[in-house]
């Protein structure tokens, strides 16, 4: 009973109550004693739980329990604090190891639960005091900060950019001499020799793989882990902080250029001098390297030039894990010598090996580079944006009538309704007032009645002198075919009657008579609106280069080939190997892999060329693939599944769509979340065995379900026998799944099955330690 009231008694913590246990600890500038006072904690060791299992889309209602039954008990959790606090925590005794079908393959060390549960701690730790610390671009392993901010990032505020270039580090593990660069960039801010130890041995155990230059960070991989991103970004902290000073400095020199200040005014040396007071503890190089992109700047300021054509220096930067992009609006001398700094402060300072074949300048306008998996150029506002043709300039037009028309039908009931109640209102007034006047004759109109028609006949009178269609109507009705005008007629007339015709006239042509009709103003001000907007053009054209963000086309139809949804020729094929499968999960695969295609691309401004990949080889794939699985004709599979594959799932009470036609077409940029990569699921194919008589549990992390399906792993550089380093024949840019899980079995339950057939979940949240190939069953 002792033990129950215990474990009722631990909770979790909410995210504000974290946040205040950590900031309780900062003393002097400084946090110390994480791992003591907050890591090693069981409530905050219960959390990290709790956050493993929302990873994994596992329903939780009782936490405490269930951690009970993944062997996270209270036990454990005292051994476990104690441990930590000792510094005697054994990681290695937490690891297993999976080992190839190739004997001269690589194995793979992967955490089980309870490490997880350890790792996520320390990683909660480390968000908590450097998240806020983190400039603002750098992106990746950050809440809200993903690859369509920074895609968002470069397209609205990387402006006129004339060089750029990418930072591509050669593909190398961390080794004890970064471990130690690591330590000493987190004593600057965190006092706790327990945590840099612990992270050391994390590293030194190979359960946490931080790869410069590779393919598996931010994919969901199992041989990547949570860790990972939040490593990534203090280890360059220290580098995104130069590169913020640079920026800075080159800001503040336009804005007091702007102002008419001069670099050589004594207000100007002295910021100058302070600056470099300030940064007394940057290296040399940095130091250098900032008063060199002032001197540069200085030299290449334009004088004389209008203000609004004129051009200021900027330095941008994006960096979105191990990726960097750096772009200048300066000259080619200018960024070639910053990019020799930078790769300067990151070999020397950082010990990071930069493969400079790779890390090359290019020009902005002329060359495209590549970045986060898009295409990306400097173009004019025209072609990014350019003007309509005469065919869509009908169709605008046409349009625009049709909405008019309505509008004016809806107008001209209006009118009539309010004419009716005018009317019934009139009526009714006038009868009150005939019975009022029977009834005493001198009785006056009564003065309210009197304002409210003048107030509405004023009314009527300046919305009919505003309406040109209307004057014009009448003014034609009153000058046209009247015989007053002629002269034998008016010879003839009395001279009262031709007076009173002239000034009615008169008041006419006053009130009603107009230059134009209706259509030569309306032409008038179309031809206006364009001469503006060809003005506006031009200007832009002249003064703005804008970012085209494209989707490599010809890499996404090379990885349909190389997975085998399209055949050499560029058709649709089935994938036989999905046969084994049930309906709804062909059918979820596909549409897992469509729906990261779309999230993914849904940022470039060529989206519609990639909705025409997923709208037809994927749906045309998936058709073909169950026509071959029962053994029917594509036109009878359309006619049973429907163009948007629509399924009764067996599992549960809802249907399983394929994203339809009309869904393809209304996406776009709206979406600021972090996009899984399509590797992960492209990359796997899970086929489905025989379970019966297997028994197991969910591998799902934080999952206790019992009701599994068993299936074998597959993965894409094994079945067509392909290294992923050859970019010739693998896809430049795709990650590989490590090949140490192939032909794995993995048990999983019906709701993790269908989360991980979506995309929605991936294997780095799938407790892999249990992998191993002894059901007899299973085997080939």
């Amino acid at each position: 009973m002792v033990s129950r009231e215990n474990d009722s008694a631990l909770k979790t913590l909410s995210q504000d109550k974290f946040q205040r246990l950590v900031m309780r600890n900062l003393k002097s500038g400084k946090w110390h004693n994480l791992v003591e006072k907050i890591i090693s904690k069981p409530e905050v060791l219960l959390t990290a739980y709790e956050k493993l299992g929302v990873n994994s889309r596992t329903k939780v209602d009782d936490v405490v329990a269930r951690a009970a039954n993944d062997g996270v008990d209270r036990l454990w959790l005292k051994n476990t604090s104690r441990q930590l606090k000792e510094g005697k925590f054994d990681v290695k005794g937490y690891c297993v190891e999976v080992m190839p079908l190739r004997r001269k393959g690589e194995s793979l060390v992967l955490p089980n639960l309870k490490l997880k549960v350890v790792m996520e701690a320390v990683r909660m730790a480390l968000e908590a005091v450097y998240e806020p610390r983190f400039v603002n671009f750098a992106y990746g392993g950050r809440v809200g900060m993903g690859r369509h901010t920074a895609l968002r990032y470069i397209k609205n505020y990387v402006t006129n950019p004339t060089w750029w270039f990418t930072i591509a580090f050669e593909k190398e593990r961390f080794n004890s001499e970064r471990v130690q660069v690591l330590g000493s960039i987190v004593e600057k801010k965190i006092e706790d020799k327990l945590l840099i130890d612990l992270i050391s041995s994390f590293i030194q155990s190979n359960v946490l793989i931080i790869e410069f230059g590779g393919l598996s960070l931010g994919r969901g991989f199992p041989q990547e882990n949570s860790l990972c991103s939040i490593i990534i970004n203090i280890y360059l902290d220290g580098f995104d902080r130069q590169i913020e000073n640079v920026r800075r400095r080159v800001d503040e020199e336009n804005s007091g250029r702007k102002h008419g200040s001069k670099s050589g005014d004594p207000a100007s040396s002295d910021l100058l001098r302070k600056s470099v007071l300030d940064d007394m503890q940057m290296t040399e190089s940095v130091s250098s390297l900032r008063l060199w992109v002032q001197k540069k700047m200085v030299q290449q300021t334009p004088e004389g030039l209008p203000v609004y054509f004129y051009k200021p220096i900027k330095v941008y930067a994006c960096r979105y894990l191990d990726e960097i992009l750096i772009a200048t609006s300066g000259s080619k001398e200018l960024t070639l010598e910053l990019k020799n700094r930078v790769i300067v402060f990151l070999e020397d300072n950082l010990k990071l090996r930069v493969d400079q074949s790779k890390t090359a300048l290019h020009n902005a306008v002329v060359e495209k580079i590549e970045f986060l998996g898009m295409e990306l150029q400097a173009v004019t506002h025209s072609k990014l944006f350019p003007p309509m043709s005469d065919k869509a300039i009908r169709a605008w037009k046409k349009l625009i009538k049709r909405r008019q028309a309505k509008a004016q039908e809806k107008r001209n009931a209006r009118e009539t309704m309010l004419k009716h109640t005018g009317m019934k209102i009139l009526s009714h007034v006038l009868k009150k007032f005939k019975l009022s006047s029977l009834r005493d004759p001198q009785l006056p109109m009564a003065p309210q009645i009197k304002s409210n028609f003048k107030v509405w006949s004023q009314e009527v009178v300046n919305t009919f002198l505003q309406s040109t269609e209307e004057r014009w109507y009448w003014h034609r009705r009153f000058t046209s075919g009247e015989f007053l005008t002629i002269e034998a007629v008016r010879d003839q007339l009395p001279q009262e009657l031709l007076d009173a015709y002239d000034q009615f006239q008169e008041k006419v042509d006053k009130y009603l008579n107009i230059d134009m009709t209706r259509s030569s103003v309306e032409t008038e001000r179309q031809t206006q609106a364009e001469h503006i907007n060809n003005a506006q053009q031009t200007i832009k054209d002249l003064t703005k280069l804008c970012i085209k963000i494209h989707a490599p086309m010809e890499l996404v139809r090379k990885a349909l080939r190389l997975g085998g949804l399209i055949s050499s020729m560029g058709r649709p094929q089935p994938i036989k190997l999905l046969i084994p499968l049930e309906d709804e999960e062909i059918i979820r695969w596909y549409a897992g892999l469509g729906t990261r295609w779309l999230n993914y691309f849904c940022c470039c401004h060529n989206f519609k060329m990639v909705k025409k990949i997923v709208n037809y080889h994927l749906r045309f794939s998936c058709i073909l693939t169950l026509a071959e699985k029962h053994e029917t004709t594509k036109h009878e599979a359309i006619r049973h599944y429907t163009k948007d594959l629509k399924i009764a799932d067996m599992n549960t009470l809802g249907e399983t769509y394929f994203p339809p036609e009309n869904k393809i077409k209304m996406m776009g940029d709206q979406n600021l979340a972090d996009p899984r990569p399509v590797d992960g699921l492209l990359c796997i194919i899970l086929v489905r065995m025989l379970s019966d008589g297997v028994s197991s549990r969910c591998w799902a992390q934080c999952c206790d379900r019992t009701d599994i399906v068993l299936y074998r792993i597959r993965l894409l550089q094994i079945r067509h026998n392909i290294n992923p380093s050859d970019q010739k024949k693998w896809v430049f840019g795709l990650g590989a799944i490590h090949e140490a899980l192939d032909r794995k079995c993995l048990p999983l339950c019906a709701e993790h099955s269908k989360y991980l057939f979506s995309g929605q979940l991936t294997l780095q949240d799938i407790d892999c330690t249990f992998i191993s190939t002894s059901y007899k069953l299973a085997e080939m």
